[in-house]
């Protein structure tokens, strides 16, 4: 019989596989049986520029296209210069940047590496 791995939340070993979680009897949470398959999958993800380069942390680009900000009266201007990005790769932003308007999250395909 195939010994059940602990919970990772509250380390008891009281779990039991259902379909294609495990679930552990005690506190109720439930994780997946690939075990860290969706994080190293996640951690692999590639981000490329609009010309299928590829993005770095701490990489230089220019806006390719004028860019307004939701909620906001401001525009970022195509050809404007972001020094040292930041990759978060979740959600449809991937790129975390700070410029002279503020913070932002852009994404990769509006981007060109310099």
């Amino acid at each position: 019989m195939p010994t059940l791995p602990p919970c990772p939340q509250c380390a008891l070993e009281n779990t039991y596989p259902d379909g294609d979680n495990y679930v552990c009897a005690d506190c109720g949470h439930e994780w997946p049986m690939a075990g860290n398959a969706a994080a190293i999958d996640e951690d692999d993800a590639v981000v490329k520029d609009a010309n299928g380069t590829v993005l770095a942390d701490g990489d230089a680009v220019v806006l390719i296209k004028d860019l307004k900000v939701k909620g906001s009266s401001i525009t970022l201007k195509q050809g404007t210069k972001v020094k040292s990005i930041r990759l978060v790769g979740s959600g449809d932003h991937e790129v975390d940047c700070r410029m002279d308007a503020g913070n932002f999250m852009l994404k990769a395909c509006y981007l060109k590496k310099v």
